[in-house]
């Protein structure tokens, strides 16, 4: 047992002190930064004084810009935009538009038929804003004139468009309100890709670890110092503390940013997506386990994989297959976020190597009976073992094949050397 504490110890300080794991260690940090103060680094590139678009408007009508102004003020509720009417001609205002000293132009008409219509020009029509703006109160003035010509009050309008109050109730005893389902829906779409990103890289790493080894014939001499088999799960522990050293960094320092980004009145957007603070502690602790156990499943099928590539070039064709098994959990985790109670997302959470994922959206996202997340955990467990103990006895004699065989030959050939 020594040994096996030894080898997991020296697994772990290997790879946290690896290049590779301090550079991309480093990327997530500033990522989870860049994300985290996105609408800070946004405001520092506007200015109060070009926060707004300067738009001029000519009322060739002479008699609709003082209800288009009204409309625009109740449509641009954040006042994005500074509108002014002026009475230049369209060149003269145009020019000025070329010249970068207006945002823009807006022209109102009324044709013989009594017609409206409005012309919207600037340097680039990229951004939609204005126009939309624009187009909104215009429309909201042809309403206003019209109603006013059939002798329908504006208060009367007003009320006749004002959105009807609609509440969303679950009736079904222990339902997420829609409230509850908005504040964990950020927690489980962060959380689902912690653990695809996480099993695929750590996965990855464990074959990769093994490979090496083995090409550079280290594992001849590991071979006799200690059981291929305390050497397997030595590195799954040890890869599995690198992995949780290096998640514990970057969602400290995620979480700390957050914190600092927020202030006694207003919280940010990333703050009110990722809301931890009102999530059940259950969905956590499901988190964690769903983790684990979606870890300890295929970093199991990467290490005895692994043990049977004889070039470090093959390891990624080897572990094909295993990495579509997470990328089709994935995927079905993403299609059901939307629908987490449709028949195909339950039938699949049963399946072991999309239960991690596909469960834990489950329990985050309904209120499932107690049993189906026990069972689910039961399967993966069992799963775990199983692939454990095959996977056991085929890193016993993969790490002592060499060839240039199939996958699924060099597995057998393991499985025929692990006997002797």
């Amino acid at each position: 047992m020594n040994k096996f504490f030894i080898m997991l110890f020296h697994t772990y300080k290997n790879k946290i002190t690896a290049k590779s794991f301090i550079i991309s260690t480093v990327i997530s940090v500033l990522l989870v930064l860049f994300v985290t103060n996105l609408e800070s680094i946004i405001s520092m590139f506007q200015s109060d004084d070009d926060a707004k678009q300067e738009i001029a408007v000519i009322d060739e009508t002479n008699e609709l810009y003082p209800i288009f102004s009204k409309q625009l003020k109740a449509v641009d509720a954040d006042s994005e935009l500074d509108m002014k009417q002026t009475k230049k001609s369209e060149k003269e205002v145009s020019q000025q538009v070329k010249d970068e000293k207006l945002d823009g132009m807006f022209i109102i008409k009324r044709d013989k038929n009594g017609e409206i219509s409005g012309t919207y020009k600037a340097l680039t029509i990229s951004d939609e804003t204005a126009y939309n703006y624009l187009k909104q109160a215009l429309t909201q003035t042809k309403t206003a004139v019209g109603t006013a010509d059939l002798g329908v009050s504006q208060e009367k309008i007003s009320s006749l468009y004002a959105p009807v109050s609609v509440d969303n109730v679950a009736l079904q005893t222990g339902a997420k309100s829609e409230e509850e389902l908005g504040q964990v829906m950020g927690l489980v779409y962060i959380l689902l890709f912690m653990i695809y990103f996480a099993v695929i890289m750590y996965a990855s790493m464990i074959a990769m670890e093994v490979a090496t080894e083995k090409s550079s014939r280290v594992m001849e001499i590991l071979i006799s110092s200690m059981p291929p088999i305390q050497q397997m799960f030595a590195k799954l522990f040890g890869i599995a503390l690198v992995g949780v050293t290096q998640l514990a960094i970057i969602l400290s320092i995620g979480f700390a940013s957050l914190k600092l980004g927020e202030t006694g009145e207003t919280t940010s957007s990333v703050s009110q997506f990722i809301n931890v603070t009102d999530v059940p502690v259950s969905t956590i602790i499901y988190a964690v386990i769903f983790f684990l156990l979606g870890y300890f499943l295929y970093a199991t099928m990467a290490a005895f994989l692994g043990s049977v590539v004889s070039r470090i070039e093959d390891v990624q064709q080897t572990i094909t297959p295993m990495t579509l098994l997470v990328v089709a959990g994935f995927m079905i985790a993403m299609f059901g976020i939307r629908t987490p109670d449709a028949g195909f997302i339950t039938a699949t959470s049963f399946i072991p190597f999309f239960t991690p994922m596909i469960m834990f959206l489950r329990v985050g996202m309904l209120d499932i009976p107690f049993w189906q997340a026990a069972l689910g955990i039961g399967i993966t467990l069992l799963t775990i073992i199983i692939l454990a103990v095959i996977g056991a006895r085929i890193y016993k004699g993969g790490v002592l094949f060499y060839g240039n065989s199939s996958a699924f030959k060099a597995i057998k050939q393991a499985l025929r050397l692990s006997k002797n």
